[in-house]
């Protein structure tokens, strides 16, 4: 029987002898908060899978698992979280000695290692994280969607390496962050495909030798099917690396859409206003209005990808089964997760209660030649010319005006007149009239009006069918959880 102050983990081979700052610096208890709720859960359908093989007593698994429920319902922060116990699994356990004796509660670990139990809790700990994440991705997918169906004909300019290019609608430009946002969707829904597999069973790394039913905690646990080699069981965390890889493109993503709040709500721009609540002001110039929400995303999200390189460099070079460096990848992994939570929150509630200015969106579509490369369309179209003809043609039209400080339509004759072209004015008229420009480019991820309609409805049956399967995964976790609760 276990004495009130013994080491249950340390007792034997290591004599229970602790050093309290060696102890402090093995820990993982710290971040095991984000697996504490996992972790019960997992013992829980473990002790039920004894009992139903006759591995344990009946009797014995229903007080293991009415203590477990027990804890659960306490809370971690009423456990002993003595750091020599290493991890929360240990902790537990020894709560549950200390309540109902080694000789019913040691019976819990028959079979199983902490290095396959601390695998199928990350797993189940981190769908829950990705599942989050779609939830608010899909929310910020609808409300980006509603805004570009808003302004589907507010007539802004597009820019090439950030000068003015041609004009489109404020409503093509916000697709723009629909489109990737929706790769960063499917990706998300494909990599929980490969974190739902479970490792339970797996041992050490070489399995047990008691008769276990690794199925029939897969189904309790609700994961879709099992790890089939024990010893990559133990040892993979490719699907934490493919999780924060994709969060990490993600970060990349907002990161532009913050980068753009930023230029666009300045001076220079003055095309959007962001809300008083997603700004600061300045503690010297009384006048300042920053967009210090925008700023601190941008930074905030260029920590992932810190979090994923620190995490392929812990995996680079460890070999097969498992190794103590695996505990030293959650931190990062969790950090990962909640910055993007957190951050996805901000930046939706950011772009979501914008004002747009439309009249300096128009003023800017009108101004710095926007409109030539739809003259050189309108050339190769009515004068039948190679394009590449056109192009040095409205080029030196654009040279003339500035030149003689003109506008294009001033000085269009007298070059057309060279070469030996005619194009009547109407046509002339129409090819540099920007919201022409827009209407005629209705070919599929097109700026015209009725085709950013097209797109949007396109993308809201999309998410409609995103938003299905996501909540199905949701409530099967959560019926899951609650009949394991109700064992």
């Amino acid at each position: 029987m276990q004495k009130n102050n013994e080491n249950i983990l340390r007792r034997g081979r290591l004599g229970s002898s602790t050093k309290k700052e060696v102890m402090n610096y093995m820990t993982s208890l710290s971040f095991d908060k984000e697996i504490f709720e996992s972790d019960i859960f997992c013992d829980i359908a473990h002790t039920k899978m004894l009992m139903e093989q006759n591995i344990i007593l009946e009797e014995d698994g229903i007080k293991i698992i009415n203590e477990l429920k027990k804890i659960y319902n306490n809370g971690m922060d009423c456990l002993n979280l003595d750091p020599s116990l290493d991890d929360i699994h240990m902790v537990i356990e020894s709560e549950l000695i200390k309540n109902l004796g080694e000789d019913v509660a040691g019976r819990m670990h028959t079979g199983r290692s902490r290095n396959d139990e601390v695998a199928t809790d990350l797993r189940m700990a981190l769908r829950d994280k990705i599942l989050t994440i779609l939830k608010l991705l899909i929310n910020m997918q609808k409300n980006i969607l509603n805004l570009a169906k808003e302004h589907k004909e507010t007539l802004t300019i597009g820019y090439t390496h950030l000068q003015h290019a041609q004009p489109i609608t404020f409503g093509h430009h916000l697709l723009s962050y629909a489109s990737p946002m929706e790769r960063d969707i499917l990706r998300l829904i494909d990599t929980y495909k490969r974190v739902n597999i479970c490792p339970l069973g797996s041992g050490a790394f070489a399995t047990t030798g008691f008769n276990i039913n690794r199925n029939a905690t897969k189904e309790l646990l609700g994961f879709d099917s099992v790890i089939e080699n024990s010893m990559d069981g133990v040892a993979s965390r490719d699907f934490i690396l493919e999780t924060m890889a994709n969060l990490s493109i993600l970060g990349t993503n907002l990161s532009k859409i913050c980068e753009e709040m930023v230029l666009f709500s300045s001076c220079e721009f003055g095309t959007i206003d962001l809300a008083n609540e997603y700004t600061s002001t300045s503690s010297i110039m009384p006048q300042k209005k920053n967009p210090d929400v925008a700023e601190i995303a941008r930074a905030k999200l260029s920590t992932i990808n810190g979090n994923l390189v620190t995490v392929l460099t812990i995996l680079k070079a460890l070999p097969n089964t498992y190794n103590r460096d695996l505990q030293e990848i959650s931190p990062h992994l969790w950090d990962s997760v909640y910055t993007t939570i957190d951050t996805l929150k901000i930046i939706d509630g950011m772009i979501s209660t914008i004002k747009v200015n439309a009249d300096r969106m128009e003023e800017l579509a009108e101004k710095n030649y926007s409109t030539a490369t739809e003259l050189a369309d309108t050339l190769v179209r009515e004068c039948n010319i190679p394009f590449r003809t056109a192009h040095g043609i409205v080029g030196e039209v654009v040279r003339l005006s500035i030149e003689n400080n003109k506008n294009m339509n001033e000085v269009i004759r007298d070059v057309l007149d060279k070469f030996n072209l005619k194009l009547n004015d109407s046509k002339i008229e129409k090819a540099l009239t920007p919201m022409e420009n827009v209407k005629i480019r209705k070919v599929i991820g097109g700026p015209a009006p009725e085709e950013v309609e097209r797109a949007i409805n396109s993308y809201c049956s999309r998410i409609e069918n995103y938003e299905k399967e996501v909540n199905e995964k949701i409530e099967k976790i959560e019926i899951i959880k609650n009949n394991l609760l109700n064992l």
